[in-house]
């Protein structure tokens, strides 16, 4: 897990070495200034020597001078390989989520996802940059101050074989017992960031349905229980400090009581006595300091974690054995007894013994009730999920003989969730084809019954959407889904129910638009209303995730019950 991490800190890596190389000249520095200032105490200050005072004080301020340099680099490249690590773990999270098909992404929740990429990753930032500095500086401030103080007096030096086991077994404790409260504490974070997306998702729903009260109990609710881990959690972290506190300050009593009867006694010096106090400081601050940096550790663990199992998920569909070449001679689409299930249960299919042939150039409708599988019938064609069962061949090969890249810029999706990004509405079109002139853009834009529309705005093209497409309606977002679709200029087109929020009108120039302009291309239309497949070549009727019938919508009139319903059930509240 650890090593999964540190992989990521790539070109950074020299910043990470520097740091402890400049930190052990810190600690060098700060050990021997207290043995400078022994002499300066015994040999200059007590023996009134003007000169090896002066002498040993300049030494002392250059050594200082020299530590404090060191230090400031040592924060200046920890940062460094600290914000480097995290800038490439979130660019490899970010990748493997982009890598992930529909079934990986359905294992995650997005609140989940944005927690990993944003507290866990800075979680990590945060240790590794206190490990780069602290656990070079501890260790060895801990064992120079030990010998030094050994070296001043071994017998004085003997009170560390109490605090050194009382520090040792508390933090051994704290670690051990910290570490599943702090894997709770995340996953609370994961629900108050979904309970927040949800809200500004649904912000409109909100105040249509004056629910802001009851949705904000629900977040401080929620709020809540965030705050009561990060206390359950934190509380024992907390006992940490006064334990070395007491232990720290108890060393101390110790030292001056034993020291000064030394003092009286003649077997100590005054000096010696102040390097020995210094060293004793210095060792338990080391021992405060490693002491954090396992807690730390302890803290970044389960959020490391939670990083490497995105790190590990293997994504469900990979193109890995595909010929990179090849691409789909044309929009055919052949079912060839597919079978398909969400759970990969054979014995829980959402899809069962799926047969038909589509030939290129076809407009096929799809019609079926609510559940009936008709967006996962067409999900299957561009790899979105795969087939459980059977074969699925586009343009004469199988689907899986394609790259994910070659097959899916050969097939156009307006999925019923119709989304737009932040930018204007010409960098939106553009996600259709990059390098798409003014001239394409607004040819698709004529056949997406949305030109009229963008020229009523100020700025035409160049209006900008706000996030998520805010600032135009229902029927207007779906146009634009529709021309970015026909920029790519696919060989299959679908539309998933996409045109649900424009009126019939406006529905039957697109599909005439279809007609005349897409000859060549394979159209799907999932569609809710029969006037919107009507004119199609063939229909496919769905029930319960098996096809029903398959046919013209003259001859399924005449012969499919289900489908002749929905026709008479329509027709009536047409009139």
């Amino acid at each position: 897990m650890v090593k999964k991490i540190l992989s990521c800190v790539g070109e950074y890596k020299k910043y990470a070495i520097l740091t402890p190389i400049v930190m052990l000249g810190e600690v060098l520095m700060e050990v021997l200034i207290p043995r400078i200032m022994k002499v300066m105490v015994d040999d200059g200050i007590r023996g009134s020597n003007i000169d090896v005072t002066v002498k040993m004080g300049i030494v002392m301020a250059l050594m200082a001078v020299f530590s404090l340099i060191c230090g400031s680099l040592g924060g200046k490249f920890a940062a460094m390989a600290g914000m480097g690590l995290a800038k490439n773990v979130r660019k490899k999270l970010f990748g493997k989520v982009n890598d992930f098909s529909f079934a990986n992404v359905d294992k995650y929740s997005t609140a989940s996802l944005v927690t990993r990429l944003t507290t866990d990753v800075t979680n990590v930032q945060n240790t590794f940059m206190m490990i780069l500095r602290m656990a070079i500086r501890s260790p060895f401030m801990l064992l120079f101050a030990l010998i030094m103080a050994v070296s001043i007096n071994p017998k004085l030096a003997m009170v560390f074989l109490v605090a050194i086991p009382i520090l040792g077994v508390s933090v051994i404790l704290i670690v051990k017992n910290a570490h599943p409260r702090f894997e709770a504490m995340l996953k609370k974070y994961d629900a108050l960031n979904s309970r927040v997306q949800e809200n500004l998702i649904g912000i409109r729903v909100v105040k249509a349905f004056v629910r802001e009260k009851h949705e904000g109990e629900k977040f401080i609710a929620t709020a809540d229980e965030v705050r009561a881990a990060q206390v359950y959690a934190e509380k024992l972290v907390i006992m940490g400090m006064p334990i070395m506190q007491i232990t720290m300050y108890s060393t101390i009593v110790a030292v001056l009581w034993f020291g000064g009867n030394m003092l009286i006694n003649g077997t100590m010096t005054i000096g010696n006595l102040s390097s020995f106090l210094t060293y004793i400081t210095q060792i338990l601050m080391s021992l405060m300091m490693l002491s954090m940096i396992f807690i730390m550790v302890t803290i970044s663990i389960a959020s490391m974690r939670r990083i490497t199992e995105i790190f590990d998920e293997v994504p469900d569909i990979s193109d890995e054995n595909a010929d990179r070449d090849l691409v789909p001679a044309d929009g055919s689409i052949v079912f060839d007894h597919v079978d398909f299930s969400y759970s990969k249960e054979k014995d829980n299919l959402n899809l069962s013994d799926i047969n038909i042939s589509i030939k290129s150039g076809e407009t096929i409708g799809i019609i079926g009730g609510t559940g009936s599988a008709k967006s996962t019938l067409v999900q299957l064609i561009p790899r979105l999920y795969d087939v459980t069962d059977g074969e699925l061949r586009v343009g004469g090969r199988n689907v899986k003989d394609y790259t994910l890249e070659n097959l899916r810029n050969s097939v156009a999706m307006v999925l019923q969730k119709n989304v737009l990004f932040s930018g204007t509405i010409r960098d939106n079109l553009r996600w259709g084809n990059e390098n798409a002139t003014d001239e394409e853009i607004e040819e698709a834009c004529r056949n997406a019954q949305a030109h009229d529309f963008i020229m009523s705005f100020p700025d035409d093209y160049d209006t900008d959407l706000g996030q998520g497409g805010v600032n135009v309606s229902g029927g207007q977002k779906q146009r634009l889904c529709i021309a970015r679709a026909l920029l790519k200029k696919p060989k299959i087109i679908i539309l998933d129910d996409s045109t649900s929020a424009v009126d019939t009108a406006t529905d039957s120039k697109i599909r005439d638009a279809f007609a005349t302009k897409l000859g060549d291309t394979t159209t799907i239309i999932i569609a809710q209303r029969i006037s919107s497949v009507a004119d199609a070549d063939r229909i496919i009727v769905l029930d319960d995730g098996r096809i029903d019938a398959f046919d013209t919508h003259e001859n399924l009139l005449k012969s499919n019950e289900i489908y002749r319903d929905v026709y008479n059930s329509q027709q009536k509240g047409d009139e």
